[in-house]
């Protein structure tokens, strides 16, 4: 099986509704993202996937957060954790290169995980297995 792996970065505002410390007041994070490929097989020019291709896609994804308060996004439903946005940075790319959608056969090409760091030491992951 063979893995890759691309990462890109945006800038961001948010705070947790329903959350009590410090975190339910505005505050902002430089997050750090990580998208993971998996394919059983190579293409001709000897690629799982052409890293352009996917790093191309996780930019226009994490474009859309860049400078943004998170919580004016409806989708975090008011508390834009690190789950929520790993969550929907992953379905964003899978909805850009539905190629990359999880059909259930693990030989083929997919999206397998999302990776949102907070922090150097703070990581939340969306995984499907």
């Amino acid at each position: 099986m063979f893995e890759i792996r691309v990462e890109a970065d945006f800038a961001a505002a948010h705070f947790l509704q329903d959350y009590h410390g410090k975190c339910e007041n505005l505050h902002g994070h430089n997050y750090k993202v990580y998208a993971h490929v998996k394919s059983n097989t190579l293409d001709d020019g000897g690629m799982a996937l052409d890293f352009s291709v996917l790093k191309k896609t996780l930019r226009e994804v994490c474009k859309i957060m860049d400078h943004t308060n998170l919580n004016d996004m409806p989708v975090f439903k008011q508390n834009p954790s690190a789950e929520r946005i790993a969550l929907f940075i992953f379905n964003s790319i899978v909805e850009k290169m539905p190629e990359l959608a999880f059909d259930g056969d693990t030989n083929k090409l997919h999206l397998f995980a999302v990776d949102v760091f907070e922090t150097d030491t703070s990581r939340a992951r969306y995984t499907i297995y």
